[in-house]
């Protein structure tokens, strides 16, 4: 994999420990912060796989932008539609008030963010975790 790469997985490894960690804890509820590492951890997989695909990724948040870019080189992601979606708001939107993630919000994002990324690390020849 190319070190580049390899740089957006570790950064998108990060934001799936805090989304999974976060997501675990019985004291302390905060389904805004999983949604938004969800996201993160997404965007980041995603821009991996550009850069292991020689293109150079976009400075957006927009996951809807940077599927259909990758759809030239992973034609079968374009089934992530929904899923990119619902997490694309997580980005921005729900990090100010005026918005808030509930806890069926969060396990869902959860839920996207855990497939995409199995998925990812397949193509991008890591192993399954």
């Amino acid at each position: 994999m190319k070190a580049h790469a390899r740089e957006w997985v570790e950064k998108a490894e990060g934001d799936f420990f805090v989304a999974t960690t976060a997501s675990k804890s019985r004291s302390k509820r905060v389904p805004d912060a999983i949604c938004f590492h969800c996201q993160q951890c997404v965007e980041k997989y995603l821009k991996a796989r550009m850069v292991e695909a020689g293109m150079i990724p976009p400075r957006t948040h927009d996951l809807d932008e940077l599927l259909k870019l990758l759809l030239a080189v992973e034609p079968l992601w374009a089934a992530w539609s929904r899923a990119m979606q619902r997490l694309r708001y997580y980005a921005v939107q729900f990090r100010y008030p005026g918005h808030n993630a509930t806890r069926a919000e969060a396990r869902q994002a959860l839920s996207d963010c855990r497939s995409i990324r199995k998925e990812v690390r397949v193509s991008l020849g890591l192993q399954r975790e």
